[in-house]
């Protein structure tokens, strides 16, 4: 940079910075004048209209037979008030009906029709004003019982232009002020600025050529000392930041190797420029095939032409199935040094498990919603039935209808009362009770109490326990729950005349509770499924046993609070085996093994 150029820059900026100052100044001075002078003439002219006195010796003298004389005599006496110097501001009595001037403060004897005086014509009081105008004027109408007048005043703004000519003469000399002496400064600032700059620049051109060395010698403490200062700590730091950056690209690339998400980099021109080995996994083809290029591999989704054409931050996303895996693909373009640089990234994303999650989502509403259809129906259709009969249905059969209702609406509660506690699992607002308790004695209490219904079926069964106790900790109502829900399936999928056996005891540190049947067994491939939310091996048998499908589910989640486990067993036609397991002692935040 040459400093002739720089005089030059700086001066033409600071003349450049005071002409539009001064020229702002000006505008803005003149136009406020302009304003407060207009503003303040009709001010002034409704405060002395609207003194009393005033109003009502001119509505008096138009009742007058020289009515136009009074006026002229009141307004007379009242030309200091109203600023009439007989200049610059004159007063006139008009007549109402035709404008025509009677009398004033000087001797004209016409007057310019104004819009003021055109709203004194029509009844009205004229105190609109333009500042573009060259007068500043008001008309008010009096109006007597025979005749009616029009009282005027009209000012020529030579005050407002007088002193407008006297800022715009200040303004000009200050601005020749400035302006000398903004030709002297900038001359002295752009001697202090070009040294360390011209020195800067010499660094900077050896810097450019590799050599750090040089250092620039700090003299000043200002904004270039801090730029001198800041470009010799870059000198220092240049090489180091090399080896971080070459670092950085390693620690890069051992991301991109092991990213668990695919990438794949394309040229403009479609050839494989990077790929990782996630995207081979994800793709279940071998990328180091020289043929494969962009349109073999994604040209399905999108032409090339279509995603170098896209904007950033934009991309296409389209997805794919591929090995029993369904991946989401994202397509962008990015672009390089030059035009002819830049080409496509394909980022390959595995969202095999979320559409499953949403599968399953969607599954669990229309679950729920078919097994509160079947009850809700059941309760409309009987209610509807004692509705219409009435009277005409005996005391047996509305007894039995509403029990029917009352059994639906306590199937419905406990449907709901089981979503409700699933969902706090899910939650996390669940809190266990911990306590010390005696499985045996549960297990024991449950067996018996469950013992005459299974009777009742023709079933048998059958109870192993120690004698001794055996204490452990946890929620003993949610390990009841369980070994109920347990014990009820057992009961519900075991033909009459089957037989249950219950065994409880303690292994290793662990409490351990068994159910055996002898019913009619699960599938193989049903089990992993058998604590699925309303998942049923059959359903239409399920739910004419009362099964709602939840059970299990909120069996497995006790049991993962418990730091526990659930493992079912079984062979269709030769019965299930299910078997719960948790620790003795308290362990919270475990995963139940299912």
């Amino acid at each position: 940079m040459k400093s002739r150029g720089l005089h030059v820059k700086l001066m033409l900026i600071m003349l450049l910075l005071i002409f539009s100052l001064m020229t702002a100044v000006c505008a803005f001075l003149i136009r406020g004048v302009v304003s407060y002078y207009l503003n303040d003439f009709y001010a002034s002219m409704k405060d002395v209209f609207s003194l009393q006195e005033f109003s009502d010796g001119l509505r008096f003298s138009a009742d007058e037979e020289s009515g136009y004389e009074q006026m002229n005599e009141i307004l007379s006496a009242w030309s200091g008030r109203l600023g009439v110097d007989g200049v610059n501001r004159n007063y006139y009595v008009l007549d109402g009906e035709t404008a025509e001037v009677l009398i004033g403060s000087d001797n004209e004897k016409t007057i310019e029709i104004t819009p003021n005086i055109v709203s004194a014509l029509n009844g009205k009081d004229g105190y609109s004003g333009e500042r573009s105008a060259d007068y500043m004027d008001v008309a008010l109408p009096i109006k007597g019982n025979e005749k009616s007048y029009i009282i005027y005043i009209i000012d020529n703004k030579q005050t407002v232009q007088s002193l407008n000519t006297q800022l715009f003469r200040i303004i000009i000399e200050a601005l020749a002020i400035g302006l000398a002496i903004s030709v002297i400064l900038s001359l002295m600032l752009s001697k202090m600025l070009v040294t360390p700059i011209q020195s800067l620049t010499r660094a900077a051109n050896r810097a450019a050529k590799g050599d750090l060395s040089q250092r620039i010698e700090l003299n000043a403490h200002d904004e270039i000392g801090v730029l001198t200062s800041a470009f010799n700590n870059m000198a220092n730091q240049l090489r180091d930041t090399l080896d971080e950056i070459e670092n950085e690209r390693n620690k890069l690339s051992a991301v991109f190797l092991h990213m668990t998400d695919g990438l794949v980099v394309f040229s403009r021109d479609g050839i494989m420029i990077h790929y990782n080995p996630a995207a081979e996994r994800l793709l279940g083809v071998g990328l180091n095939n020289p043929v494969l290029d962009y349109p073999l591999i994604f040209g399905e989704i999108a032409p090339m032409e279509n995603v170098l054409s896209i904007k950033s931050p934009g991309v296409i996303r389209a997805e794919r199935e591929t090995n029993d895996k369904s991946l989401e693909i994202i397509l962008a373009p990015f672009a390089g040094s030059e035009e002819t640089q830049g080409g496509i990234l394909a980022l390959i994303h595995d969202v095999t498990q979320q559409r499953r999650s949403e599968q399953t989502r969607r599954e669990f509403v229309a679950n729920v919603s078919h097994e509160l259809r079947t009850p809700i129906t059941n309760v409309r259709s009987y209610a509807e039935t004692l509705a219409d009969a009435g009277k005409d249905m005996s005391e047996e059969e509305t007894a039995r209808f509403l029990g029917v209702i009352i059994n639906e609406s306590d199937r419905m509660t406990k449907i709901v009362q089981d979503l409700l506690l699933l969902s706090k699992f899910d939650a996390g607002q669940t809190e266990l009770n911990v306590e010390e308790f005696d499985i045996i004695r549960s297990t024991r209490e449950i067996y018996e109490g469950m013992l005459l219904n299974v009777e009742k079926r023709g079933m048998r069964m059958t109870l192993d326990v120690p004698t001794l106790p055996v204490v452990c900790e946890g929620d003993k109502q949610r390990i009841e729950q369980v070994i109920v829900n347990v014990l009820s399936n057992a009961v519900r999928y075991t033909p009459d005349g089957g037989v249950i056996s219950i065994s409880a005891g303690e292994k290793d540190g662990w409490a351990v509770v068994c159910v055996r049947d002898t019913g009619i067994g699960i599938p193989k491939e049903d089990i992993p499924r058998l604590f699925d939310r309303f998942y049923r091996v059959d359903k239409a048998r399920s739910r004419a046993l009362g099964g709602s499908g939840l059970g299990l589910s909120i069996a497995r989640e006790i049991m993962i609070k418990h730091s526990g486990s659930i493992t079912i067993e079984s062979e269709p036609g030769k019965g299930t085996s299910v078997t719960i397991t948790f620790p003795l002692r308290w362990q919270n935040g475990g995963a139940a093994i299912v």
